[in-house]
């Protein structure tokens, strides 16, 4: 500090008038804290200071916590309102072929998925002119695939979504696209007794973008939804 009088003064009345910008500068009060220490000497120990230390830390930490709260709530609220505005548009079409066609379109852009594709399993081969017009996003699989697909070798009974990330695609179910196709969403279907499965898979470009250790919350509605109206469609 300077030994100008006139500084000091115009400091002191500066801090006098606003002492609550000292308080709330965290570099001003550590210099502060500092000080006094030093004052002090080092034969001394500041159980006060080290207190302030402590909960300076603990304070640290709770507002990292609060903001990756924050975080997590966002993104999850931003995560529902794209599935609730992928649904409503999902449920407009009044064709089925428009329908099914939207999925590969909005409904993709809508869920940032850069392929959808719907897999059924069918005696029906890829000839059947229906399956040839809508090749890019509907695929025709023997009956078996999709659990097959789904467990990928391993045992037990296959999850209702599946995500996970892929060293290479299928091209069953990707067709050309599979030589891109990075990561995916598998949502398994249920059309209802008497009907073989289904299987909703969303691809992505993007390594990161579905991985194991996500929530499928969201996702499982969306499968719920996507059977029901199937259900109308086939019925």
């Amino acid at each position: 500090m300077s030994s100008s009088p006139e500084l000091e003064e115009a400091i002191r009345d500066a801090i006098l008038s606003k002492p609550d910008a000292i308080l709330d500068d965290k570099d001003v009060m550590h210099a502060l804290i500092a000080a006094n220490e030093r004052s002090m000497g080092g034969n001394i120990v500041d159980l006060r200071g080290i207190a302030m230390d402590r909960l300076e830390s603990r304070l640290d930490r709770l507002e990292d916590t609060h903001r990756s709260v924050i975080a997590a709530a966002y993104e999850n609220l931003a995560g529902t309102n794209q599935v609730h505005r992928a649904i409503l548009r999902m449920l407009d079409p009044e064709e089925f072929e428009t329908f099914l066609r939207d999925l590969g379109g909005e409904v993709a852009d809508i869920l940032q998925v850069d392929k959808i594709v719907l897999v059924l399993e069918s005696a029906e081969d890829e000839e059947d002119p229906v399956v040839r017009r809508l090749h890019t996003v509907l695929a025709v699989a023997e009956p078996g695939f999709i659990d097959e697909y789904l467990l990928n070798g391993r045992m037990g009974l296959p999850r209702q979504v599946t995500l996970r990330q892929l060293q290479q695609a299928s091209s069953t179910v990707y067709g050309p696209a599979a030589d891109w196709i990075r990561s995916e969403a598998c949502l398994k279907l249920d059309f209802g007794k008497g009907r073989l499965p289904g299987m909703l898979v969303m691809g992505s470009e993007d390594p990161h973008h579905f991985a194991p250790n996500q929530g499928t919350d969201l996702l499982s509605f969306f499968a719920g939804v996507f059977e029901r109206t199937m259900r109308h469609w086939l019925s």
